[in-house]
């Protein structure tokens, strides 16, 4: 495919000379300036093994990621709207032929009642999530889902950013899609390697190599102002499916000047009776695991890395070291498994795969700030057209800080106010005091007001 260069990728990585350490270690200096690196130089860092330089490529990546976007972390939830697939997936549960799992699509009323369950608990930003099937995750059924989760509002908690994971469309269909008011569309190339791909997807629309490809080129042509990429880590060679990753991203921003809003790094887990998933043919291990998503924040510094609840709490806590700045909290993977207990669901029997983190979004709020980290449940720059080119000079600049630490801070004092368990609000409200003490001149005054406001009782309150 025109950007994804299979043999260049190959041979950048087998050049002998990007095993230099001098020439590692001058590049992880370069990249604390957090002007990104390119294809080359990502891969001579994906080729460090000396342990010291591997604690220095972390050490950077932290610190590029709190450069741009400070300690915040933005939490999220998905919400899957239904299981039904005609694709046929090696690695995924929700495959067509997979006859152990049980099918669901949701009511227009049960996803009103999943999203009432998300809001309650305090989230504010929600992935929808659908299988691919032409008539149970058409464009209609996904447009009367988001207008059902947006009209629900409690005392003024509401799903104020919901982003899409489903199927590539047409032009004409992203459209639509973005006429629905989302924030960010999201599709995973899954793999970029092309016989792997194949091998992979052996059915159904899936199989379609390019169409997905440049899936992301038609939302932009459409006017979807943010994008979401991402890789499902094990299907092959870690190495060259970050390389691929960061060429999908390079491609994206030299084209539309959008780079990806968001990039993904799930590492493939058990599923339900599919069969690479519960052998992944390129496993990753921790370590490796690591190393990519450090190189991928040095590469794309402007970028939102996600971390989904796929990993355990353990390491994820250690992940957040190297640059995520996006986790999901409190999830399931079954359609209609947060309204529904374990004694009416069997979520096992519907989920698309197996999770590492089981806990509620109120302990890993708590577990974020005591490790230093501003859970952020923010949503101001899709309300205030700080968007794709608008949104990327911020990041870029490292500007959009100044907008997210009110909004962070502001935010977060709604989550304690309203939703907090006793513990985590006393945890949190120190937490809070001491962020704000490091806010200097007019950003600390006017995160003092914004709060000010919503102890008064007033929600959604906003740069």
């Amino acid at each position: 495919m025109e950007f994804i260069d299979e043999r260049n990728i190959s041979q950048v990585l087998n050049d002998d000379s990007l095993q230099d350490e001098n020439y590692q270690n001058d590049l992880i200096e370069k990249a604390e300036k957090a002007k990104g690196l390119n294809l080359k130089e990502s891969a001579a860092l994906l080729n460090i093994n000396s342990p010291e330089l591997l604690d220095k490529l972390f050490h950077t990546a932290k610190q590029v990621k709190e450069k741009i976007y400070g300690n915040r972390l933005v939490i999220f939830a998905p919400l899957y709207v239904t299981n039904l697939c005609v694709n046929n997936c090696l690695y995924c549960a929700f495959r067509k032929d997979n006859r152990e799992l049980q099918r669901r699509t949701l009511t227009l009323e049960e996803i009103e009642q999943e999203a009432r369950y998300l809001v309650l608990q305090g989230q504010k930003r929600i992935l929808l999530v659908a299988g691919e099937h032409p008539k149970k995750a058409n464009i209609e059924f996904i447009g009367e889902a988001i207008d059902k989760i947006y009209s629900v509002n409690l005392n003024g908690n509401n799903i104020r950013r919901l982003n899409v994971n489903t199927a590539p469309l047409s032009i004409d269909l992203f459209k639509e899609l973005k006429s629905f008011g989302i924030g960010t569309y999201q599709c995973f190339q899954e793999t970029y390697h092309f016989n792997t791909y194949k091998e992979m997807h052996p059915g159904g629309p899936k199989s379609d190599y390019a169409w997905r490809l440049y899936a992301m080129d038609r939302a932009l042509q459409a006017g979807i102002d943010d994008v979401g990429i991402g890789a499902l880590f094990g299907l092959t060679d870690y190495k060259f499916e970050t390389l691929a990753l960061l060429s999908h991203a390079f491609d994206l921003d030299f084209k539309y000047g959008i780079g990806p809003h968001t990039m993904s790094i799930p590492r493939l887990e058990p599923a339900r009776n599919a069969p690479a998933a519960m052998q992944p043919p390129h496993a990753v291990d921790d370590q490796s695991f690591k190393k990519l998503i450090a190189v991928i924040r040095l590469a794309v510094p402007y970028t939102g890395i996600i971390l989904s609840t796929r990993e355990k709490a353990e390491l994820r806590r250690d992940l957040f070291e190297v640059g995520i700045s996006q986790i999901s909290a409190g999830s399931r993977t079954a359609p209609g498994s947060y309204k529904e207990s374990q004694e009416s669901l069997s979520e096992h029997e519907l989920e698309q795969f197996q999770l590492g983190d089981h806990r509620t979004l109120d302990e890993i709020v708590k577990d974020c700030a005591s490790l230093g980290y501003m859970p952020s449940f923010c949503t101001a720059c899709y309300r205030s057209n700080r968007t794709g080119d608008r949104f990327m000079e911020l990041a870029k600049t490292g500007n959009i800080g100044k907008i997210c630490v009110p909004n962070a801070l502001t935010t977060f004092k709604e989550y304690l106010n309203d939703f907090a368990e006793e513990d985590t609000k006393r945890a949190g409200e120190e937490f809070l005091k001491s962020e704000l003490g490091k806010a200097e001149g007019t950003t600390r005054e006017k995160t003092e007001k914004m709060i000010e406001k919503v102890d008064t009782g007033e929600r959604d309150v906003f740069l």
